[in-house]
């Protein structure tokens, strides 16, 4: 009789031949020797200790090849959210791949594997949140669609994340969702999906009667409240149509504590709950002052409320709906941040209500958010939390920073332009940019950055992206010709014309290599730091551009963000708030560079760093050529402690071997 223990070695060593025949074998080959490996995978990992197997074989089964040409090979954009979709997958190798790929990420989070496009940390952040939008299948068996759709197989996804799970501390699955919920909601994304998803699988943990969660878990109510229960006539859950009917009963008094109390859940936590738009259209003719008091407006918001109230009926009657509800936090900070003020805007918005979508975006809309509702409803929505929540725009997994980015600041900064922006796409299935005098159109562009047009995006993003991005590469390929980076004159030209003319960079194009260091680190002093340009505010937001760096300081790549101001965080720290549209603020970048997005006196969607972290990872910048700062006054110990950082990160291996230094040091 063969012992577990002889089977078990049996079976890693036909999985270690398996791999090492991919290995092997060459480029055009490899396909067929895939189906091998995960045959073999699929027996390791039903085995005792086979998951554990595979973690230890991690670099092994990634340098043979598996990944390659799928969208694992590339573990820094993988979604979190997709998981659930390929672990219950009825094709077998998806379920192994998607399997695998987890397994192999756990031995990165545990410092065994040194990956080179995700740290540790990167690991151990993307684990839990598939342990945390996977709950269900951690904690409880495969239910009978799933057996009958996987077979026997359904029983390997609970394998490998009960492994995950074991890894990273059962105690800390929940408890460490809780505390990421947290962290996401306080930079306030427009795009809330994943977090009601993961608050939503919290919730069904919870009322499981099978599952024991143990300690963890405290904290959850407040999350589940505010989404299925926030006031007392809801906090039993008891559908939409048995609260209408409530409502009908309540008295004036009972009416201002349902008001009150979904006004705190929403700015609370950014979340808005389904029964709260049924409160909001209630009261909608019945009391402004109720209606105020449910928004949670300040003084400004019920002025802006009072001025312009058949505006505000007019988009509650077309938006907010429980399919919509986010709508009404949008609507809220738009009223909260008095823009109605400005003339363009009521009949922009106007517009915006009478607006006829083209066949075009009607079915891309649909595509990406169902037809449960109106896809007019679905973009207005969209637009009232752009124009309430520009800092909470994102690129989701596309690499359309650029756009994103002129998004976020024509919604803080020139909202009237933004709903412009959005008529042409939405109606007219184009966008009329100019450059130097010329006119561009998205239609007569060739692509973009981006290789598909993307669809996990927020409404506005959805339409208007793939048009900004195909203007933004044709304004690229305008200044293929000339000298130095493109960025130099793209910005402006797309962005606004408060982007600054006057341009630095501190990296040679051709060479890749750093350059006049000096030079490009005083003139972002003398232009942006209180203390060099005779403390004057930043204006308008700036476009600028970083070298992003991982948590061990390797360099990932160039990314755009946007400077919003400089000041000094409760501490007297010198610090920049700015705005980065890749979904999540917060990051380690390494050398102690701690991107922070809460406690250090950030607002809403805005991070920070201290000022010399942040120049240290800041290579592009604009600013106005007719403000003159104090560009020797720099001492030449700050320039050193910001190149240090430099030089440790993603300057190491473009440092030259003398720095040019153009701007001699005149400072005490």
């Amino acid at each position: 009789m063969i012992s577990t223990s002889d089977l078990q070695s049996a079976l890693i060593q036909r999985f270690d031949q398996a791999v090492a025949a991919l290995d092997a074998a060459p480029g055009f080959a490899k396909p067929a020797r895939i189906q091998r490996v995960l045959d073999t995978a699929r027996k390791l990992m039903f085995s005792e200790g086979g998951c554990e197997a595979v973690v230890a074989r991690a670099e092994a089964i990634e340098r043979s090849g598996l990944f390659l040409g799928s969208d694992w090979a590339a573990p820094q954009t993988l979604v979190p959210t997709l998981s659930r979709a390929s672990l219950t997958a009825a094709d077998a190798n998806t379920v192994l791949i998607e399997a695998i790929s987890e397994l192999r990420l756990l031995a990165v989070a545990r410092g065994r594997y040194r990956h080179d496009l995700m740290s540790a940390e990167q690991a151990h952040h993307y684990l839990t949140q598939i342990l945390a939008i996977n709950l269900a299948l951690l904690f409880s068996p495969p239910d009978e669609a799933q057996r009958t759709r996987q077979g026997r197989l359904a029983e390997l996804p609970r394998r490998v994340l009960q492994h995950l799970a074991a890894e990273i501390g059962y105690e800390h699955v929940v408890d460490e969702l809780i505390a990421e919920i947290w962290r996401i909601l306080q930079q306030r994304p427009i795009q809330t999906g994943p977090v009601r998803q993961m608050i939503t699988q919290i919730a069904v943990c919870q009322s499981d009667p099978g599952i024991d969660l143990g300690t963890s878990g405290q904290g959850a109510d407040r999350l589940i409240s505010s989404l299925f229960g926030p006031t007392h006539g809801c906090r039993e859950d008891p559908g939409l149509e048995v609260y209408q009917a409530r409502l009908e009963t309540m008295d004036t008094g009972t009416l201002q504590f349902e008001a009150g109390g979904f006004a705190r859940a929403m700015h609370d936590t950014g979340l808005v709950s389904p029964y709260h738009p049924v409160l909001i259209r209630f009261l909608l003719h019945r009391s402004d002052h109720l209606l105020a008091e449910a928004l949670g407006l300040s003084a400004t918001g019920r002025d802006c409320l009072l001025c312009y109230r058949d505006l505000v009926q007019a988009l509650i009657e077309a938006a907010v709906m429980p399919d919509t509800a986010q709508s009404v936090y949008g609507l809220a900070l738009l009223l909260e941040r008095g823009i109605l003020y400005q003339q363009p805007l009521a009949p922009a918005l106007w517009r915006q209500l009478g607006l006829e979508l083209c066949p075009t975006v009607r079915n891309k809309l649909i595509l990406a958010f169902g037809d449960r509702i109106e896809p007019t409803a679905r973009l207005l929505e969209g637009v009232l939390c752009m124009l309430g929540q520009p800092l909470g725009v994102g690129q989701g997994n596309n690499p359309t920073c650029q756009s994103a980015r002129a998004l976020s600041m024509w919604a803080y900064n020139d909202p009237d332009y933004l709903l412009q922006m959005v008529t042409w796409a939405a109606r007219d299935d184009e966008i009329i940019m100019h450059f130097e005098g010329q006119a561009l159109s998205s239609r007569t562009s060739s692509g973009g950055v981006a290789a598909e047009a993307p669809i996990d995006l927020d409404p506005v993003s959805l339409i208007v992206v793939p048009h900004l991005d195909r203007i933004y590469a044709e304004m690229g390929r305008r200044c293929v010709d000339r000298p130095g980076d493109p960025h130099r004159w793209v910005n402006p030209e797309f962005h606004g014309w408060w982007s600054g003319r006057g341009f630095r960079i501190n990296v040679d194009v051709a060479s890749g290599r750093i350059h006049g260091l000096d030079d490009f680190l005083r003139h972002f002093y003398a232009s942006y730091h209180p203390y060099y340009n005779g403390n004057q505010p930043l204006i308008h937001p700036q476009p600028a551009g970083i070298a992003v760096t991982d948590s061990s300081a390797r360099f990932i790549g160039w990314h755009a963000i946007t400077i919003l101001r400089i000041g000094l965080d409760p501490t007297k720290i010198m610090r920049v708030y700015f705005y980065n549209p890749n979904n999540d603020s917060g990051q380690d970048w390494g050398d102690g560079v701690i991107v922070s997005t809460s406690g250090n006196g950030e607002r809403h969607g805005e991070a920070s760093l201290p000022f010399e972290q942040f120049a240290s990872r800041l290579y592009i910048f604009h600013y106005d050529p007719l403000e003159h700062g104090e560009l020797a006054g720099v001492s030449r110990a700050e320039l050193e402690r910001v190149s240090g950082f430099l030089r440790r990160s993603w300057g190491a291996d473009r440092w030259p071997d003398a720095l040019e230094r153009s701007i001699p040091d005149h400072s005490a």
